[in-house]
């Protein structure tokens, strides 16, 4: 769980960071929303797919959450 836990901070903060540049070229956006909100919705995403895996058959096999993540074998 610990893992887990870290892998979504890691995922909020990266996609945090990749939308600071682009937030700070459009008007009207103010960078700190516009990074908290790419944070939630990538965790969110993250959150959505470890649920539906575990809805299947109450286990969540390692495989599953790197895929969760975006990192198992493509």
């Amino acid at each position: 769980m610990k893992t887990i836990a870290l892998r979504i901070v890691a995922t909020f903060v990266y996609s945090a960071m990749s939308i600071v540049g682009g937030a700070s070229v459009l008007g009207g956006i103010p960078v700190w929303k516009a990074a908290v909100l790419a944070g939630i919705a990538a965790a969110a995403q993250v959150l959505e797919r470890l649920a539906r895996a575990y809805a299947d058959d109450g286990k969540i096999s390692r495989a599953e959450i790197d895929e969760a993540f975006g990192t198992g074998a493509q």
